[in-house]
C-alpha cells in the first residue's frame, strides 16, 4: 500500500510538471505565409530553433524549482528578483525570449489581411500626430537599438501609447523596465530574425514589417 501511494504521488507530480512546462504557442499561419517580407526558411529556423531554444532553456532552469511551473511567464518576469538567485539571469534571458516571441508571432499576419481601422488610426494620431510619425518613430526605435533587442509600442497605465526599445530579451513587463506598460506591438531586431533575407540591411527589414503587421491584434491589445 505504501509503495502504491508513493507511485501515485510520483505520477501526479510528474503530470503536474509536464503540464506546467512552458511550450511554444502554435503559429497562427504557415511558415511561408509572410513571404515575400519574411521568408519561410527564416520563419522555420526562428520558431523551431531560436524560440524553442528559449523555451527549453527556461524549462531546464526551473527543473530545480518545480513549484515555479505554477507561475505564468509574466509573473516570473515581473518578479525576477524574488526567484532563486542562481536562475534569475537564465529566466530573464530565456523567459524573456519565450515571452517576447509568443507576442511577436501573433502581431504578424499575411500581407493584406488586416488594415488600420479608423478607430486605431485616431488613437495613433492622438498619440503621435499622424500614422506616418508613429511609423517613423517605431522604425527609429528598431534601428537605433545597438546590437540585439526589440522595438516596442506599449500602452502605459495612463492609457498613453509610447515607443521605445529594449536590449536582448528584455520587455516592458520586466520589473526594472525603463518604460512599463502593456505591449501592443513589437518587432524582433535580433539578426536571426532577418539576416538570411536582408543580411545587414536592418532598415529594409524594419520597413518590410509594416506589410505583415496584424493591425487587428494591435487594436485588440490597446482596447482590451
Amino acid at each position: 500500500m505504501k509503495r502504491l501511494t508513493i507511485l501515485l504521488v510520483l505520477i501526479i507530480s510528474t503530470s503536474v510538471l509536464i503540464m506546467g512546462q512552458f511550450k511554444l504557442v502554435d503559429l497562427p499561419y504557415k511558415y511561408n505565409a509572410l513571404e515575400p517580407y519574411i521568408d519561410s526558411t527564416t520563419m522555420y529556423i526562428h520558431y523551431n530553433f531560436h524560440h524553442q531554444g528559449y523555451a527549453t532553456n527556461l524549462n531546464k532552469a526551473l527543473e530545480k524549482y518545480p513549484e515555479l511551473y505554477k507561475k505564468d511567464i509574466m509573473e516570473l518576469l515581473q518578479n525576477i528578483k524574488e526567484l532563486p538567485a542562481d536562475i534569475q539571469t537564465t529566466v530573464r534571458n530565456n523567459g524573456g525570449g519565450y515571452y517576447n516571441h509568443n507576442l511577436f508571432w501573433k502581431m504578424m499576419a499575411p500581407a493584406g489581411t488586416t488594415k488600420i481601422s479608423a478607430k486605431l488610426e485616431k488613437k495613433l494620431i492622438d498619440n503621435f500626430g499622424s500614422v506616418e510619425v508613429f511609423k517613423t518613430e517605431f522604425e527609429k526605435a528598431g534601428m537605433t537599438r545597438f546590437g540585439s533587442g526589440w522595438a516596442w509600442l506599449v500602452k502605459e497605465p495612463s492609457g498613453k501609447l509610447k515607443i521605445f526599445s529594449t536590449a536582448n530579451q528584455d520587455s516592458p513587463i520586466n520589473a526594472d523596465a525603463e518604460v512599463k506598460g502593456k505591449p501592443v506591438l513589437t518587432l524582433d531586431v535580433w539578426e536571426h530574425a532577418y539576416y538570411l533575407k536582408y543580411q545587414n540591411k536592418r532598415a529594409a527589414y524594419v520597413k518590410a514589417f509594416w506589410s505583415v503587421v496584424n493591425w487587428n491584434e494591435v487594436e485588440r491589445l490597446i482596447y482590451n
